[in-house]
């Protein structure tokens, strides 16, 4: 795997099984973007902390960059890679005060052919944001941040299917592990923090996003929290820094052929 410590710390490649896996954005931006106040999609993984939507977009890691550790809103973030035969295991240790609320995601957009086949498990609580209404039997329920649906939901979100203009995200609620299948191949990634809100985040976009110049990314983020948006946390919707003052989680990323 390639990491670039200058722009956000971004994983630009991750190479398992004989394959890359990680997809190059569709060139927005040449560089790091250190510096920059608007998320500019740039591809691989980003870390985003201390939420995913909301403020800041895509969190407050993306454009910094990183020395080892990280220092976002008196948080200090540590990540430590450890790499085997066809695995990547990642260990992050966060520090901050004791009752620090926050969502964080391994916000990988996979290299993936149409046809390619997500897996959880049958029935998996599955949240469904606001883009989503247009998809959906009925109307946008009023106030509501989100909808529930079993997964793989009215959608069929466990295929990337072919271009078609949409753009929905989701998340899997107490998934820690996902597989994707695809070409041949498949990639299990898998999050562990007891104690801790631990869920899978997807991004399916098939030509439906940006609206003036769409492209096609398929997001596949294990995370901790049950929300995109740190201000739309209810109870248990976060993770939450303990007494000790420590926090620490670790993400798997294995693949095989098959």
């Amino acid at each position: 795997m390639t990491v670039d410590a200058e722009d956000g710390g971004r994983w630009t490649s991750l190479r398992l099984a004989g394959r890359e896996w990680l997809w190059t954005g569709p060139g927005l931006t040449s560089g790091p973007r250190v510096g920059l106040a608007d998320f500019v999609d740039a591809g691989g993984l980003d870390e985003c902390f201390p939420t995913v939507r909301g403020v800041p977009d895509h969190g407050g890691l993306w454009n910094q960059s990183w020395d080892g550790s990280v220092v976002y809103d008196d948080a200090v973030l540590t990540r430590t890679f450890t790499s085997g035969a066809d695995t990547v295991s990642v260990d992050y240790h966060l520090e901050a005060v004791p009752g620090y609320r926050f969502v964080w995601a391994a916000h990988a957009l996979l290299d993936c052919a149409p046809g390619a086949i997500i897996s959880a498990p049958p029935g998996t609580e599955c949240r469904l944001f606001p883009e989503a209404e247009p998809w959906l039997p009925g109307p946008w329920p009023e106030d509501a941040p989100w909808v529930t649906a079993a997964w793989p939901t009215p959608l069929g979100l466990d295929v990337f299917g072919p271009t078609d203009g949409t753009a929905v995200g989701a998340i899997l609620v107490d998934c820690p592990a996902v597989a994707v299948h695809d070409r041949g191949a498949e990639l299990t990634l898998t999050l562990s923090c007891p104690g801790q809100p631990v869920s899978t985040a997807l991004w399916r976009n098939q030509g439906g996003f940006p609206d003036d110049a769409p492209y096609r990314s398929l997001g596949v983020e294990p995370m901790l929290g049950r929300v995109f948006d740190l201000a739309t946390a209810g109870p248990g919707d976060a993770a939450v820094v303990p007494d000790s003052g420590e926090l620490a989680w670790r993400l798997t990323v294995a693949a095989r052929t098959v």
